[in-house]
């Protein structure tokens, strides 16, 4: 349970605080959004021998960074079709907006489209659409899409994967931008360096997974190509060059405490660096990542943040304009969100 620290003789619910006060979610993925029991939903709608309660939920369970990307598949393998995208998106929206989130930037993996399901996007991509639209509708939270290629299916599939996102783009403005996630190991960020210049010239914002299990030469390089945002950065704590030149050039970072935990990234709170990097002046965003896989959503991160690393609530409403101010949001709307957190009161 929170603390209720007391101001003015006025106790307060911090959990109910952070509940209320404007969120922003820069690092969230579509397809990691599935809760157990949405997926037992997509389980009779498509196995011919549907989950039980029991099993769908061991497809939570793993060990390592492999073992969630198994988990992953093996969860997200039960999309098949567009209608089942759409109700994916619709419930996203709903279970953000519970949380008091006011504008999510989201990852769609169109490399988990083309290299899995072997199928085309657009009948997804308006799929999702139709799930956007009907949940901002009603429940107020606006989206964003940002095209994840799958880092490790190699630079070709990757070219491929933001070239459709420039073009659908120009029918869907809601795609705002791209990124590279996967395995870092096996696929570098130089090897995306084109892509990356076209999908630039096209329009698109550019972000990169980077530093989650590799060292600070994977956030350099992600830096080195042009991404605006970065996801994870967890390495950057190993380099105190890396960390100046992140400081003075405020690039923000996507920091996703829970997810570094469970996927082993990181071996425990102590050594997670989100203070670190708060005290080093650097631009963090706290995000939760793909919710249900590790348990932890984007109001629990910010009560974990909150009370773990002892932010006060003045700081956790910094982190929240943070990430207004790192998202791909017009200026206009970045201006009335921010007046909003920062008018938020006790």
């Amino acid at each position: 349970m929170a603390r209720k620290p007391a101001r003015q003789d006025v106790e307060i619910d911090v959990v109910d605080w952070l509940r209320r006060l404007p969120k922003v979610e820069l690092h969230l993925h579509l397809e990691g959004t599935i809760q157990p029991e949405t997926l037992l939903e997509l389980s009779r709608r498509h196995d011919a021998e549907p989950l039980t309660p029991e099993a769908a939920k061991k497809l939570y369970v793993y060990e390592n960074f492999l073992g969630f990307m198994d988990s992953f598949k093996a969860v997200s393998a039960r999309l098949k079709g567009p209608d089942d995208y759409e109700l994916i998106t619709y419930n996203m929206i709903r279970d953000l907006a519970a949380q008091g989130v006011v504008h999510a930037e989201v990852y769609i993996s169109f490399g988990i489209i083309y290299y899995w399901k072997n199928a085309e996007v657009e009948p997804y991509t308006e799929a999702i659409e139709r799930g956007r639209v009907r949940g901002e509708k009603d429940f107020g939270t606006t989206v964003y899409w940002l095209i994840d290629a799958v880092r490790h299916f190699g630079a070709e599939e990757a070219a491929k994967v933001f070239r459709k996102a420039a073009e659908l783009r120009a029918v869907y403005p809601s795609i705002v931008g791209i990124g590279i996630g996967g395995d870092e190991a096996r696929g570098g960020a130089d090897l995306f360096r084109e892509s990356y210049a076209e999908a630039k010239a096209a329009g698109l914002r550019l972000t990169a997974h980077a530093g989650e299990t590799m060292g600070p030469e994977s956030i350099w390089a992600a830096i080195n190509i042009g991404a605006e945002r970065v996801g994870h950065a967890l390495s950057a704590q190993h380099d105190v060059e890396l960390l100046e030149v992140l400081a003075q050039k405020q690039v923000p970072l996507e920091l996703n405490v829970t997810s570094n935990i469970r996927t082993g990234c990181c071996k425990s709170l102590d050594d997670h660096p989100v203070k670190q990097y708060f005290e080093s002046g650097l631009m963090i965003t706290i995000n939760s990542d793909d919710p249900p896989m590790f348990g932890s959503n984007l109001l629990e991160e910010y009560v974990l943040v909150q009370e773990r690393f002892e932010f006060s609530l003045e700081q956790m409403r910094e982190l929240a304009a943070n990430s207004v101010e790192a998202s791909f949001l017009p200026p206009e709307r970045k201006l009335e969100l921010l007046r909003r957190v920062e008018q938020y009161g006790w």
